[in-house]
């Protein structure tokens, strides 16, 4: 099982940027697939959440701002922010979860919003 993220950078406030997560070696379509942000101390915020019908859930912080998507056919879960704020500098994590205990994780990929 593998997830793994891409697409994260250097980008000033108010710009823009797309993360990817690759999912294999499990059955993509039955996951709820989410993002996390990973902040100093290690704490994990879920950010948004897909379902595989497409039914999503956002935390408050990044309504408005943030979409989740994804691809069935290629397992790739998509996270596109816009109008980024400095508070959003984080480590991005994917995840995949069909229940408490089947679960996996991806390794993240780095945000820094900065002028």
């Amino acid at each position: 099982v593998q997830l793994v993220e891409s697409g994260g950078g250097f980008v000033q406030p108010g710009g823009s940027l797309t993360l990817s997560c690759a999912a294999s070696g499990f059955t993509f379509t039955n996951y709820i697939m989410s993002w996390y942000r990973q902040t100093y101390g290690n704490e994990l915020h879920l950010l948004a959440a897909m379902g595989p019908s497409g039914v999503t859930n956002y935390a408050n912080s990044v309504v408005g701002r943030f979409t989740i998507s994804r691809d069935n056919a290629k397992a790739v879960t998509y996270l596109q922010m816009n109008n980024l704020k400095p508070e959003d500098t984080a480590k991005y994590v994917c995840k995949a979860a069909r229940s408490p205990a089947d679960q996996y994780w991806g390794q993240g990929t780095q945000v820094t919003v900065s002028s």
